[in-house]
C-alpha cells in the first residue's frame, strides 16, 4: 500500500460498480480503508470487491439506489454493521442525458437526472449525516461536474442544471453541517477516463485525438487523478477544507 491515511477508517461509495466509482473505491482500499461500494448493479459491485481483495484489500458490496431514500438509509446501516462506522463519503453515482435543447428536452429524461443526480444525492447525504452526526463527524465528498456550474455546452441543459445542482447544494450543506465536525466537499471532473466522456459510437482511440484539440491539457483526466483529489478532500490534510468545489478538467473551463 503506497499511504496509510484511511487505515482503520470506513468509507462508504455510491456508483463503485465501474469507471470513477471504482477507480475512487480500488484508491481508498489501496490507502488502508475498509470500502462499502454501493450501486444498483450487484455483479459490478463484487467485480469491484474483487478487484480490492486482490490488492489484499477490505470491502463489501451493498446493493441499493440513490433514488430511492431508504436504500441509502439501509446502505449506511449495512457500512456500519459491517465496519463499525462511517468516516467517509463519497456520493459519485450520476446519469449523462444529453442531446438536445432546453426547448425539446425530453421531461422523462429531465426527471431521471433530478432523480438521481440531485436528489438521489440528497438522500446520500442525509443518510450519512445521519450517521456521522451521531460518530460527532466525518467527511463527504460529493462528485458534481465542470459542466453546469463552471461551464456550459449546448444541448446538455438537463444534465448541467443537475451537476450544478449538486455544486450548489454541497457548499450549502457544509455551512449547515461543519459546526457538527462533518466537512462537505466537491469534485468537478471534466473529461475522464469513464465511458461518461465518450460521444455516441466514439472509440476511446478517437476521443484522445478530439481531446488534443479540445483541451488546454491535450488530454483527460486519468480516472487517479480525480480519485486522488477526492482522497485529498476526504484526508486530515484538508482539514480546513469546507464547501470547496475542486475543479479537476485540465483547464476547460480556466
Amino acid at each position: 500500500m503506497s499511504s496509510s491515511r484511511f487505515t482503520g477508517r470506513t468509507v462508504l461509495v455510491t456508483g463503485a460498480g465501474g469507471g470513477l466509482g471504482r477507480a475512487i473505491a480500488l484508491a481508498f482500499a489501496a490507502e488502508g480503508a475498509k470500502v462499502a461500494v454501493s450501486g444498483r448493479r450487484t455483479a459490478a459491485l463484487d467485480e469491484t470487491v474483487a478487484l480490492i481483495e486482490a490488492e489484499g484489500g477490505t470491502a463489501r458490496a451493498v446493493t441499493a439506489d440513490v433514488a430511492v431514500a431508504e436504500d441509502m438509509h439501509r446502505a449506511v446501516r449495512e457500512t456500519v454493521a459491517a465496519f463499525g462506522g462511517l468516516d467517509v463519503a463519497v456520493n459519485n453515482a450520476g446519469v449523462f442525458r444529453g442531446g438536445q435543447s432546453a426547448g425539446d428536452f425530453p421531461l422523462d429524461d429531465w426527471r431521471t437526472l433530478l432523480d438521481i443526480n440531485v436528489t438521489g444525492v440528497l438522500h446520500s447525504l442525509q443518510a450519512e449525516i445521519a450517521q456521522m452526526r451521531a460518530q460527532g463527524g466525518g467527511a463527504i465528498v460529493n462528485i458534481a461536474a465542470n459542466l453546469g456550474a463552471h461551464v456550459r455546452r449546448p444541448g446538455l441543459s438537463g444534465y448541467q442544471v443537475s451537476k450544478a445542482a449538486v455544486s450548489a447544494l454541497t457548499r450549502s450543506a457544509a455551512l449547515d453541517h461543519i459546526g457538527e465536525g462533518i466537512r462537505i466537499n466537491a469534485v468537478s471532473p471534466g473529461a475522464a477516463e469513464s465511458t461518461m466522456s465518450l460521444l455516441p459510437g466514439e472509440t476511446e482511440a478517437e476521443r484522445e485525438v478530439r481531446m488534443k484539440e479540445q483541451s488546454p491539457l491535450g488530454r483527460i483526466s486519468s480516472a487517479r487523478e480525480v480519485a486522488a483529489a477526492v482522497l485529498y478532500l476526504a484526508s486530515d490534510e484538508a482539514g480546513s477544507v469546507v464547501g470547496t468545489d475542486l475543479v479537476i478538467d485540465g483547464g476547460a473551463s480556466a
